[in-house]
């Protein structure tokens, strides 16, 4: 008794992931482009799309709690938007990454399909 895997879907997209990120590690080894250092520079390119927007809301909130005193504090109103701004740009600079590594792999698959 004999069983064909290679007709089963589970295994097609199993088949289909291995191939798209060979294809992938191809054109990363093919362009050079990103490595050890590539991968630190985006970590802290991240942390800083953070950390700017939540100083620069700490310290706007400072002076204002220095020039506008009030029953409630800038600072930290300030502190947890310049946080939320941050996420949210780190988010978006994060999913336009993932989006082009996909279209890369994508023009990868197309060109070995068409060359």
């Amino acid at each position: 008794m004999s069983v064909d895997f290679r007709s089963s879907k589970s295994n097609s997209d199993f088949l289909r992931r291995i191939s798209d990120d060979a294809g992938r590690k191809l054109k990363i080894q093919r362009d050079g482009q990103q490595g050890l250092w590539f991968g630190l520079g985006m970590s802290g390119l991240i942390g800083w799309s953070v950390a700017v927007p939540t100083l620069g809301g700490i310290l706007l909130g400072l002076w204002l709690d220095r020039h506008h005193p009030g029953s409630r504090s800038w600072t930290l109103m300030l502190l947890v938007a310049g946080l939320l701004i941050g996420c949210a740009n780190a988010w978006h600079w994060i999913s336009q990454q993932d989006e082009a590594m996909h279209d890369d792999a994508m023009k990868v698959k197309n060109e070995d399909q068409h060359g």
